[in-house]
């Protein structure tokens, strides 16, 4: 089969596609003809040694994926082969086949489409657990979003919306921004041309935001956290920014707050049942029409650098997705 390889670590230009050993289904996997893989921004840091987790080189690349069981593996009794099915792993999805561990692989509903269903899991996945599980998120309280534009950005926007929130969205142009307001937020902030700490006070009268949500990481961080409400929760989402910023402890001191991890990836493997009413609530709202990803552009696996090269350029919106015939 072939697959996209990263060889050593560094920038997607260094990527390659080749022909790689087929696999084979072990105890409690799923092996999945891949139709289609979406890419996250975890997706760019892994290839250049930056992510929190580095698989043995080499390694194929790729977390959000969608297609149809190939085998099953001993202890696999939910699916059945020729179902059509979406999942997450750890890496391995740009390629024609993937290895599912089976509590992460679920039927992919009629509705949904490859590339939709290659859009989902991790998204909404992520921001579900972190405003529900991680933040909180109660009706009528203020989100501030931070990278409000990307794939889990928008993804928490849509969130905080149906969860009853009234939600900020901060993104780095305007046009972003109006994508943001597509999916739901009341109030948008464009960081790069206004204050967010000054923005912050003026939206919400001086009380702060009760969640913030940041997959962003770099200078915004502690001006969110400064612009929290008493009793407010900072969830620590990701490091898109490519900096770990420092915050002052004084600070969640001083205002009650609490700043909080939010590893979906860890969570969904620890806690399986509760990912799994999680993601059949994210499903439900889906089949109702509440929920919608927004995809950005549709590349070809050959084509996964170029499309690697987009995100990392901060030039998409939503997600990016790479099909597979």
């Amino acid at each position: 089969m072939k697959a996209i390889r990263c060889k050593a670590y560094g920038p997607p230009s260094s990527l390659i596609l080749e022909e790689v050993e087929d696999l084979t289904p072990g105890s409690k996997e799923v092996l999945v003809s891949v139709r289609a893989c979406g890419l996250n921004f975890p997706d760019t840091l892994i290839i250049r040694g930056l992510y929190q987790f580095k698989p043995e080189l080499p390694f194929t690349p790729g977390s959000d994926v969608a297609g149809v069981v190939k085998e099953v593996g001993e202890g696999v009794t939910h699916l059945k082969i020729g179902q059509e099915v979406f999942g997450f792993v750890a890496h391995g999805a740009l390629a024609e086949e993937v290895l599912v561990p089976a509590n992460a692989c679920f039927p992919k509903p009629p509705q949904m489409d490859f590339p939709t269903a290659a859009s989902f899991l991790m998204a909404y996945g992520t921001s579900y657990h972190a405003l529900k599980d991680r933040g909180r998120l109660a009706e009528g309280e203020t989100l501030l979003v931070l990278g409000a534009s990307g794939g889990v950005g928008l993804a928490a926007v849509e969130l905080g919306k149906l969860m009853g929130a009234n939600v900020i969205a901060a993104a780095s142009t305007d046009d972003k921004l109006a994508l943001c307001t597509q999916y739901g937020a009341d109030e948008t902030i464009n960081y790069t041309t206004q204050d967010l700490k000054t923005r912050l006070k003026e939206l919400t009268d001086g009380k702060g935001v009760d969640v913030v949500y940041d997959p962003v990481g770099g200078t915004y961080s502690e001006a969110a956290l400064r612009g929290t409400a008493w009793n407010g929760r900072f969830l620590v989402v990701g490091f898109a920014a490519g900096d770990i910023p420092k915050m002052p402890l004084n600070l969640p001191l001083l205002k009650g707050a609490s700043i909080v991890g939010v590893f979906w990836g860890a969570f969904a493997m620890k806690n399986p049942k509760a990912n799994m009413q999680n993601t059949m609530t994210l499903m439900q709202w889906h089949a109702e029409g509440k929920l919608k990803p927004h995809i950005h552009a549709i590349y070809a696996l050959e084509e996964t650098s170029k499309a690697l090269e987009e995100m990392t350029d901060r030039k998409v919106k939503g997600k990016l997705i790479v099909k597979v015939s």
